[in-house]
C-alpha cells in the first residue's frame, strides 16, 4: 500500500493552520472602527482585482453579457468596484459574527415592510446574491423576534465551517437546514410559520433548472421560489441588502401579488425581471464573480472559455 507524499500529507495541516490564522485576524478586526475596516477592504479589493485573474475574467464576461450598452471602460470600473465591495463585505463578517450585539444592530438598518415579517402566514424571503446577503440574514434575526429558517451548505474546511455556522446562529435561535436534508424539511418549516430565507438566483447546474432570460441571455435558473411558494402555500417577500458607509441597509419589499401562478417558467421569468430592477440600482453590489451563465442549452458553447 502506498503512503502519501510528505507535501500531500501536510496539506490538511497547512489549510487548517491558514484557517486558524485567518480566523484570528477576523477576531482582531471586529474591534476596528468601521471606516478603518472599509479602508482595508478597499486595499484588499484592489489587490484581488489585480491577482484573481480568473474571477475577474468571469465578472468581465458576465457584465459584457448583461450590460452590452456600456463601454468596456465602464464595465471595467464596475468590476474593480465590485472587487472592493466583495472584500469589504467579507471583512464585515468579523463584526457581524463577532462584535457585541448592540454594535451589530446599530450597523444593520432594517427598512421597508418590516411589519410584514411579524405576520404569521407562510412566507418565502427572496434574498438575491448581493454582497450584503449575510448582513440581510443577520438584520432579520437580530431585529425581528421570531424564528427564521435558512439553508446551509457545509464548508470543506471544518474550522471555517464552524465559524460561519456559529455566526449565522447567533441571534434568534434560527432553524438551519442542511442542503442535503431535502425539500420536506423546508416545506414543513414554511407551513409551521418559519419564514424561509431563499437565494435561488445562481446557476446550480442543469438538474431541476429551467432556462429563462437574465438580462436577455438564457440562464439556467432553479424555479424553487415558485415551487416552494406553491407547496408551502406561501407568499414571497423580497429582501434586498445594500452595503452602505455606515453598515448595511436591508429593505423588506412588498409581497408579490398573484404569485405563484400555474406556470413555473413564467414565475421564474418574473423573478429574474424583478431581480434586474434591483441590480440596475446598484450593479456593482451584485455577485458577478459567479459563473451565472455556466450551464448552456444543448449545443451552445461556454461563455467562459
Amino acid at each position: 500500500m502506498s503512503t502519501p507524499s510528505a507535501p500531500a500529507a501536510r496539506r490538511p495541516f497547512v489549510k487548517s493552520a491558514l484557517s486558524l490564522s485567518g480566523l484570528a485576524v477576523m477576531r482582531v478586526l471586529k474591534h476596528a472602527p468601521l471606516p478603518w475596516l472599509r479602508a482595508l477592504g478597499w486595499l484588499i479589493g484592489h489587490l484581488l482585482y489585480g491577482l484573481a485573474l480568473r474571477r475577474r475574467r468571469i465578472a468581465e464576461v458576465n457584465l459584457a453579457l448583461c450590460f452590452p450598452e456600456r463601454s468596456e471602460a465602464q464595465r471595467r470600473h464596475l468590476v474593480r468596484r465590485h472587487f472592493v465591495l466583495f472584500a469589504q463585505a467579507w471583512l464585515d463578517r468579523s463584526w457581524l459574527w463577532e462584535s457585541r450585539p448592540e454594535v451589530v444592530r446599530r450597523r444593520l438598518r432594517l427598512t421597508g415592510q418590516v411589519q410584514a415579517l411579524h405576520e404569521t402566514v407562510p412566507t418565502l424571503l427572496f434574498a438575491p446574491h448581493f454582497v450584503g446577503m449575510d448582513a440581510g440574514w443577520m438584520a432579520l434575526t437580530a431585529h425581528v423576534q421570531r424564528r427564521f429558517c435558512g439553508l446551509y451548505a457545509r464548508q470543506r474546511n471544518p474550522v471555517l465551517d464552524q465559524w460561519m455556522a456559529d455566526g449565522r446562529r447567533r441571534f434568534g435561535e434560527p432553524h438551519i437546514v442542511a442542503k442535503s436534508a431535502g425539500l420536506k424539511a423546508l416545506v414543513t418549516a414554511l407551513r409551521a410559520g418559519e419564514p424561509l430565507y431563499l437565494l435561488p438566483d445562481m446557476d446550480y447546474g442543469p438538474r431541476d433548472s429551467v432556462f429563462v432570460p437574465f438580462y436577455g441571455v438564457s440562464a439556467a435558473t432553479v424555479p424553487s421560489l415558485s415551487r416552494f411558494a406553491r407547496m408551502g402555500g406561501a407568499r414571497v417577500l423580497p429582501i434586498v441588502s445594500r452595503l452602505t458607509p455606515d453598515g448595511y441597509e436591508v429593505t423588506v419589499l412588498p409581497p408579490w401579488q398573484d404569485f405563484p401562478t400555474d406556470d413555473v417558467v413564467a414565475d421564474t421569468v418574473h423573478m429574474n425581471q424583478q431581480l434586474q430592477h434591483w441590480i440596475d440600482a446598484v450593479p456593482e453590489q451584485y455577485y458577478w464573480v459567479h459563473k451565472r451563465f455556466k450551464t448552456r442549452p444543448n449545443g451552445e458553447p461556454s461563455f467562459y472559455r
